[in-house]
């Protein structure tokens, strides 16, 4: 199904890892498999990339995409604006303490990447 799309600029992301990932997301649990990406970061993208180059029929894609954008609008306007809340309240207790914990988030989602890519490339995923 994927013929005509591997001679457009998708090709190399459809011969990724993460669209693989994502198709056979989309092959096992079909519509909420869409829904449920909005939940995701990162894999919202090639979830809704494979749904359109697999011809999902959009009497189903319709419906799952609407669910999962209420959800992320939820997600957003909720704990969005709390997490933004939050960082405004630590920006006024202490600056430096704010740098501090983006450096170590910054830290630990760069320490997990490459864990990530270290164990991809050992063939342990």
């Amino acid at each position: 199904m994927t013929a005509g799309a591997e001679r457009t600029r998708f090709a190399k992301l459809i011969s990724s890892s993460h669209y693989a990932r994502a198709t056979r997301w989309l092959a096992r649990w079909g519509a909420p498999a869409i829904s449920l990406s909005f939940l995701t970061i990162g894999i919202q993208t090639v979830i809704n990339l494979a749904a359109g180059i697999t011809r999902m029929p959009l009497r189903r894609y319709l419906p799952a995409v609407t669910v999962g954008s209420v959800l992320w609008a939820f997600l957003y306007g909720t704990v969005g604006f709390i997490g933004w809340a939050a960082v405004v309240r630590l920006w006024q207790f202490s600056p430096p303490l704010l740098v501090a914990v983006f450096v170590l988030a910054a830290a630990g989602i760069l320490w997990s990447v490459l864990r990530r890519d270290s164990a991809v490339r050992a063939g342990t995923e």
